[in-house]
């Protein structure tokens, strides 16, 4: 599905999830008013507006971070039937805090009858959504007829790819040969044949038959050749699209922005979202100052018994690797003995790690380091960085340079994003998993980032930090 007709069908499924849980609402409010129980249930109306609202918008926030409407018509049933079982009972309980929070006092068999019915009705929508793809289908309008330009290996992907498009309603019509394609051609693809046409019959099949658009499925160095086939198109109002599978960004999304009046193709293999960046940003910069002035007198008493106990500064300074490569100061407090950098290439062989440096029980921790390295205590004066801007909550942890400088290429893709005090390999076994496996992971939360990951992320943080469980 071509990413535009894919958010229509997320915004008709949000829409759809609205109100079902309007529908949802009503149904419990009154069946609980007319059930013979001894309390009687009213709510005035704008209380009554308030909680369905903040239902309403709560159940759409959570199908979106749980990604419930991306796979919806292709969703095994038992996925659907427990992602709407979580979806429904995390609002449920949403709903009872909001109850708390604003003193309310709603009836608990209403709130029962609540989630009972926004789980079953979302179920039997959803297990029927497949049929909503008709709806989808004529929402669109009417068929939607392709041609693509080329015949090789990338051309013919292509087409596979626009048939199992073909339920958004889809068409493909046939192979555009950039030479002289020999009479009746054709090329056998999943679902069917599909004729083969010389290019030079492209202006003859815009008149005879019905194009919507010409996908160019062919190598750079082809491009130049069909400028006029590219003007063409453009006289007769044919969208055009190209693929750009021959480049080697094999990470990257890829885009058009303008620089002024100039067009630029961009290839992108880090978040590039200016607006979600942002509100990254600004997330980090409140959190952090909230978490500065919560965790004030506790630093304070730490630091002070950082110093009683072992001589040396209380704050551990050292030099890291920002965000494509920045050099920024790094804030810690002291776990270690004072002269620890001095005797770390003594105990070089006792490194754990291929890249980093990294032992267990490293005999350089002083005794209350070692209960601050367990609960990452340690880490908190990084708060102070992730205000200043160098780091964030939430990335890869920030590298000395001597380690970036080992790097393998595919490692410095870890440096396009801004560290963080705490990140996916974080949460998936600390200090246990190997370095690779943490340049993996690092990956992965680059080439998948969102909003929702930075807060899922942190949310499986805390009980990683409460419990110890992994460190080193």
């Amino acid at each position: 599905m071509l990413a535009k007709h894919q958010k229509k069908v997320k915004v008709l499924f949000g829409l759809s999830d609205i109100l079902i849980i309007a529908l949802a609402f009503e149904a419990a409010y009154q069946t609980r008013r007319y059930l013979p129980l001894e309390n009687l249930f009213f709510l005035t109306t704008p209380v009554k507006a308030l909680l369905l609202g903040y239902s309403a918008l709560l159940w759409l926030a959570l199908g979106f971070w749980f990604q419930v409407y991306e796979r919806l018509d292709s969703a095994q049933p038992r996925v659907i039937l427990r992602e709407t079982f979580r979806q429904c009972s995390i609002g449920t309980v949403a709903v009872i805090l909001f109850e708390f929070a604003l003193r309310l006092d709603l009836s608990r068999g209403f709130l029962t009858l609540f989630a009972v019915y926004s789980w079953t009705l979302l179920c039997l929508f959803r297990l029927k959504a497949g049929r909503l793809v008709g709806i989808i289908r004529r929402e669109f309008g009417s068929a939607h007829y392709v041609m693509v330009v080329g015949t090789g290996e990338g051309a013919q992907r292509l087409g596979r790819q626009l048939e199992q498009a073909s339920k958004y309603g889809i068409r493909l019509r046939g192979f555009l040969d950039e030479g002289q394609a020999p009479a009746n051609r054709s090329i056998r693809l999943s679902d069917g044949e599909y004729p083969v046409y010389p290019l030079s019959d492209l202006p003859e099949l815009l008149h005879r038959i019905v194009i919507d658009e010409v996908i160019f499925a062919v190598s750079s160095q082809r491009l130049a050749e069909l400028e006029e086939t590219f003007l063409m198109c453009d006289e007769e109002g044919i969208r055009t699209r190209v693929l750009v599978d021959f480049f080697p960004h094999v990470n990257s999304d890829v885009y058009l922005d303008r620089l002024g009046s100039a067009p630029l193709l961009t290839f992108s293999a880090a978040p590039h979202d200016e607006i979600r960046l942002m509100v990254k940003r600004v997330m980090d910069f409140v959190l952090a100052l909230a978490a500065i002035v919560l965790l004030a007198p506790l630093m304070l008493v730490i630091a002070v018994l950082i110093r009683l106990t072992s001589p040396g500064p209380a704050i551990f300074r050292q030099v890291r690797c920002g965000i494509n490569g920045r050099k920024f100061v790094f804030y810690k407090f002291r776990s270690m003995c004072h002269n620890a950098e001095e005797l770390k290439p003594a105990l070089q062989h006792l490194n754990r790690k291929s890249t980093a440096f990294k032992i267990p029980d490293d005999p350089r921790l002083t005794r209350l380091g070692k209960w601050l390295r367990k609960f990452s205590i340690d880490e908190w004066p990084q708060l102070w960085n992730v205000l200043r801007g160098d780091m964030s909550l939430v990335g890869p942890r920030p590298a000395v340079p001597e380690e970036v400088e080992q790097y393998k290429r595919w490692q410095r893709r870890r440096l396009r994003m801004r560290p963080g005090l705490t990140c996916l390999w974080a949460v998936e076994g600390r200090d246990r998993l190997d370095f690779d496996t943490w340049m993996r992971l690092d990956m992965q939360y680059i080439d998948n980032w969102s909003l929702s990951l930075d807060w899922k992320i942190i949310l499986r943080t805390i009980p990683r930090v409460l419990t110890g469980k992994g460190a080193f």
